[in-house]
């Protein structure tokens, strides 16, 4: 359950921690209450709970750092409205991939199905780039989900902040990572190879992000390790890995 955390089906390889299919892959949740440490949003009570128990989405910046579950997120979220999901990232699209985004976003609306336009990483790009999305957010031709790891406040266009509403992700508690360990030991079948003054480190480790910690863990369960490392010795190898 990993980020990011973060479903559809586990893919072919799951259970086998060194297949072609990454452990946080595998683990992403299946629906918005798989999702860790974000409940404050996709509770009941939370902005995305309260939007999906009405089957209204308005446009949204997701603002969190990183392995927190912005992607997931905006994926579940489409899935539970019954909305077309078109992710685009910020980094690696252009105007072009824009333009196409938005025409085939007309011709689906015109086919009765709407479309939750995910960018990740939005404040890539420059203020023309968000002027551009104003005419179909306002126009419903998308439901505009942005995530970002910057404050929106200093990374987004005025104009297009006014037609979103800014929520904001936590960073991964203690409890919440030791529950991604707990999912991944059990997609793998066996415990981590490690002591609990470890794990404890292991976790402490990943900063709240949950997509690192899952890395790590994979790592782990890849090497060949005889005997539980203990925080020193679990300090060291991944140092050197």
């Amino acid at each position: 359950m990993a980020g990011d955390l973060f479903g559809d089906d586990a893919p072919a390889g799951a259970g086998d921690a060194t297949g072609p299919v990454p452990l946080a892959e595998r683990l992403r949740p299946r629906s918005l209450a798989d999702v860790v440490g974000q409940e404050h949003l996709t509770g009941a009570e939370g902005a995305i709970g309260r939007m999906v128990a009405a089957g209204q989405l308005s446009s949204i910046i997701l603002w969190g750092p990183p392995g927190t579950g912005k992607t997931t997120i905006a994926r579940l979220l489409a899935e539970a409205v019954g909305m077309r999901f078109a992710p685009l990232s910020a980094v690696f699209s252009g105007v072009a991939d824009l333009k196409k985004a938005f025409a085939d976003a007309e011709k689906m609306a015109a086919a009765g199905k709407r479309t939750l336009l995910f960018v990740d990483e939005i404040h890539r790009f420059n203020r023309a780039q968000q002027d551009g999305f104003l005419p179909f957010v306002e126009r419903g031709t998308v439901v505009l989900v942005g995530a970002t790891t910057e404050n929106p406040s200093f990374a987004l266009n005025a104009a297009l902040l006014s037609r979103a509403q800014v929520l904001v992700l936590h960073r991964l508690d203690e409890a919440a990572l030791a529950l991604l360990v707990e999912r991944a030991e059990a997609d793998v079948g066996r415990s981590l190879p490690v002591t609990a003054d470890a794990r404890a480190a292991l976790i402490a480790s990943a900063d709240g992000d949950g997509r690192f910690l899952l890395n790590q863990v994979e790592t782990l369960f890849a090497a060949a390790i005889a005997d539980p490392l203990d925080a020193a010795q679990l300090a060291q190898f991944l140092h050197r890995r």
